[in-house]
């Protein structure tokens, strides 16, 4: 007899960060955890100091991204996109003078 068990580290839930799939006990989604992988490459032993977790959920994590790339993927680049729209229009530059 096979018996399944399921990786209950990640969680949906429409008002928790906004419906993405989150670390549960966190508020931590599994976007940030692709996105620490992705720009900061510091291996699972790194996410877990990153997020002060251990390994279990992080790799729930990002199995859960591979899972769901297309999604995450999406997660991931609208952050980026809207801070490369912002830095376009120069919004929260300190001194608009110097950011010319």
């Amino acid at each position: 007899m096979t018996t399944i068990q399921a990786i209950e580290a990640i969680g949906i839930d429409p008002t928790i960060c906004s419906g993405r799939p989150y670390l549960v006990g966190t508020t931590g989604t599994v976007a940030d955890v692709a996105m620490v992988q992705l720009y900061h490459s510091p291996g699972a032993d790194g996410s877990t100091e990153w997020y002060g977790l251990s390994l279990p959920p992080i790799y729930a994590a990002l199995a859960y991204s591979y899972a769901h790339k297309p999604e995450i993927d999406e997660q991931v680049r609208t952050p980026i996109r809207c801070a490369e729209t912002l830095k376009e229009q120069r919004i929260g530059s300190a001194n608009p003078l110097l950011s010319r």
